[in-house]
């Protein structure tokens, strides 16, 4: 998804999935903790239903409208962590999962000589 876009201008918007189908409104966005980005959307599914969680990054804007590349079923069936709360790491692994996106591990550590340890004097 465009990372240009104000998070507070996709409250409010419609989305559907990839069929075209209508999913629903747009309830809150959710940044990542570490960027700031935008990662995922809350939709509204229906008058008395819940929200649904649905990933940003492979979703795209067009026409005012937020176009989501999986089926309604499956955002419908999306674990449900209610919304106004921060999502745990936990809980954001479980919808990658349920949407089958991957999960890139972070990078090993370089691997360094930080010199020697204290005490142990060359001689």
């Amino acid at each position: 998804m465009q990372t240009d876009i104000d998070p507070r201008n996709l409250i409010g918007r419609k989305a559907c999935d990839r069929n075209g189908t209508k999913i629903g409104t747009i309830d809150e966005v959710y940044l990542d903790d570490a960027t700031g980005v935008p990662e995922w959307a809350a939709i509204r599914t229906g008058l008395f239903s819940r929200d649904a969680f649905v990933p940003l990054e492979p979703s795209e804007l067009i026409d005012g409208t937020l176009h989501v590349p999986f089926d309604r079923a499956l955002i419908r069936d999306a674990p449900d962590f209610g919304v106004g709360r921060h999502l745990s790491p936990d809980q954001e692994l479980q919808l990658y999962h349920h949407y089958g996106l991957d999960v890139a591990d972070p990078p090993p550590l370089p691997d360094r000589d930080f010199g020697r340890l204290a005490g142990t004097e060359e001689t």
